[in-house]
């Protein structure tokens, strides 16, 4: 008999031990209560609950949990009508707060991020709203982070999913963007030609001045040429005028005899002329080419007997007119 009582205590007592181990796993806490009073938080691993007098309130995940905001329309500071959704990212901190001081917390977050939402939304005009989306889930951030602490609940992040403005602003806003577009292209082809002809004003600017510049060159040059050359004629006119002063007959025969041989030399390449008529005192020319002998011959200093070569041209000249002599491609002299 007493056998059969020890082992029924034994019995009972091991399972009073089985009821109260609670093994809490990781992520989780779990609340304690002492009829019904809150006393302590299980943390992860073994935890031991004596049954009847204790037992586990609430069973908290303390991991980052996200909270979808519904899809609701709202209306913006100017009046347009828009459709937004979201999702909300939290932790929980202190599972004795989040168990004990909001009935529901999920519903609790989902309602608070809401009505923030339209307050934030509600508050800035239709461009804002579609332009900054940062500034918005920043702001709804910090309102509904404040309002959950409290609560022992940390918002960790709160992103919009999609806002969609009517049909009507949508067509309105592609026709302003497309309008703005052509003006801009409108605007950079009219630079861009303003910018070319501008070029090409400079260009013929530039080559009309180095035109310019060429052509004032060119006549430097030439005239600077003339003046050499009228320097020279000058020198060469002084200098038979000096010799003539000087008594020397036979310098104003090579100067007259120089421009009579070039003047020839002009009939002889003519293209045109294969017979020239001379005139009977052209034969005079032969004297002043003695004439021209003799000054080289005392130009140079040579010595020995001087030899008048104007008798001797003269008398082969008496001979010639008879027979002009022939040289082959030279023009035939009548005279």
């Amino acid at each position: 008999m007493l056998t059969t009582f020890m082992t029924a205590v034994a019995v009972l007592a091991l399972l009073y031990v089985m009821i109260g181990v609670k093994i809490v796993h990781q992520g989780y806490r779990y609340t304690i209560e002492h009829f019904g009073r809150f006393v302590r938080v299980g943390q992860p691993g073994f935890n031991f609950v004596p049954p009847f007098f204790y037992r586990v309130g609430h069973k908290i995940n303390v991991m980052e949990q996200v909270v979808d905001i519904p899809g609701q329309e709202i209306i913006t500071k100017d009046n347009a009508m828009v459709a937004v959704d979201g999702v909300v990212f939290f932790q929980v901190l202190d599972a004795a707060k989040a168990a004990y001081e909001v009935s529901d917390l999920y519903t609790a977050i989902m309602a608070l991020s809401t009505t923030n939402l339209r307050t934030v939304m509600g508050s800035m005009d239709l461009d804002e709203t579609l332009s900054k989306r940062d500034e918005i889930n920043a702001r709804l951030l910090a309102v509904v982070d404040h309002a959950t602490e409290a609560w022992g609940v940390k918002i960790t992040r709160v992103e919009l999913k999609d806002i969609r403005p009517p049909r009507d602003i949508v067509d309105a806003m592609t026709r302003q963007m497309k309008a703005e577009r052509e003006k801009r292209a409108s605007i950079l082809e009219s630079e861009g030609m303003r910018q070319s002809e501008i070029l090409r004003a400079e260009g013929e600017k530039q080559a009309k001045i180095l035109q310019a510049e060429g052509l004032k060159e060119a006549a430097f040059r030439e005239a600077e040429a003339r003046e050499r050359a009228a320097a020279a004629e000058a020198n060469a006119t002084k200098s038979v005028s000096d010799a003539i002063e000087g008594g020397s007959s036979q310098a104003i025969n090579y100067f007259i005899a120089q421009k009579y041989v070039e003047a020839l030399g002009k009939f002889a390449t003519s293209p045109n002329a294969k017979t020239i008529l001379f005139p009977v005192e052209a034969t005079q020319l032969m004297g002043t080419l003695g004439g021209i002998g003799e000054l080289a011959r005392e130009a140079f200093g040579a010595g020995g007997e001087k030899v008048s070569a104007a008798p001797r041209v003269k008398s082969e000249i008496k001979a010639s007119r008879g027979a002009p002599p022939s040289v082959p491609g030279a023009p035939r002299i009548e005279g």
